[in-house]
């Protein structure tokens, strides 16, 4: 499993890395929650129908800088995001505990 890290994470977070065509398209449906994130890559939208809970979503550029982030309740579409290259997921609230604002940078390490 492959680690996060961002400025504002105190200790690195588990992320899972989705690079498969089917596995962008599971994303976190038919999940409860997840422990730590989930990387799209590469991806530059995603939705949440079908999804049991809200996430926040970050878009990243080529270099793993936020581009944007936004909460999406079940149910909705993302519009594609110009410059998106990757796609970060996690349950509502996290982006903001873990300091992932526009113009962070996210560094993603492999164990």
């Amino acid at each position: 499993m492959a680690m996060l890290t961002t400025p504002g994470i105190p200790a690195p977070m588990p992320l899972e890395v989705a690079v498969s065509a089917r596995a962008r398209r599971r994303g976190l449906l038919g999940r409860d929650g997840i422990d730590g994130a989930l990387l799209l890559s590469p991806a530059s939208a995603v939705h949440t129908l079908g999804m049991r809970f809200a996430i926040d979503v970050a878009y990243l550029d080529r270099k793993f800088r936020v581009l944007a982030v936004r909460t999406m309740k079940p149910g909705r579409m993302g519009r594609p995001r110009p410059r998106s290259r990757h796609v970060l997921e996690a349950e509502a609230g996290a982006m903001e505990r873990w300091g992932v604002r526009r113009g962070a940078q996210v560094t993603v390490h492999d164990r």
